[in-house]
């Protein structure tokens, strides 16, 4: 099987199961963020593989693709054939946003991204990660897996803002503080 089918380069592609659409329609929008982050978190992974951080961060990866997979898909009886995107993974990253929160200075200011190389990738994950939100919620109408779906990407957007202050805590590196111009 050929990579290219060459209608891409006429700026069309097609969705899983539906007719060829531009490619600045707001499900590939979406799904072609939560692409980008996935690799954002397989770069974030190479550099936190010694760390157990590492094994959330597959899951992640994993889990990520199954949304990028509902969100490819062009036909709505089709997307019903998915496996179904749980509430409890949500509720997985809520306990290991609390557990990882227990180790965090209390946050006085508002911080910068910063620190550790690692944690500068968790910020950039997280903000792509709210871009993968919005993109997605500003979709026509969503079926209630990919209200789940937005759910898990907005309590995801925390998790990385938490495990980028947690990567800079155990490699023993300060949070950057943002300083009120005078």
């Amino acid at each position: 099987m050929k990579v290219y089918t060459k209608m891409g380069d006429e700026g069309k592609t097609t969705l899983f199961g539906g007719p060829p659409v531009s490619k600045s329609n707001e499900r590939l929008n979406a799904y072609g963020s939560v692409d980008e982050l996935n690799s954002h978190v397989g770069l974030l992974r190479c550099l936190t593989k010694h760390l157990p951080i590492d094994n959330q961060l597959e899951v992640i990866q994993h889990r990520l693709f199954q949304v990028g997979s509902h969100l490819a898909c062009g036909d709505e009886s089709l997307r019903n054939q998915l496996p179904a995107f749980k509430a409890l993974f949500k509720e997985e990253l809520e306990l290991q946003i609390d557990e990882a929160s227990k180790k965090l200075p209390e946050l006085k200011n508002f911080i910068l991204p910063g620190g550790s190389e690692a944690s500068c990738h968790a910020h950039i994950c997280r903000t792509i990660c709210r871009r993968a939100e919005r993109e997605l919620f500003s979709l026509e109408s969503l079926n209630s897996t990919e209200k789940e779906i937005g759910r898990y990407l907005n309590r995801l957007s925390d998790y990385f803002f938490i495990f980028a202050r947690w990567l800079n805590v155990e490699l023993k590196v300060s949070d950057v503080m943002w300083r009120k111009e005078r």
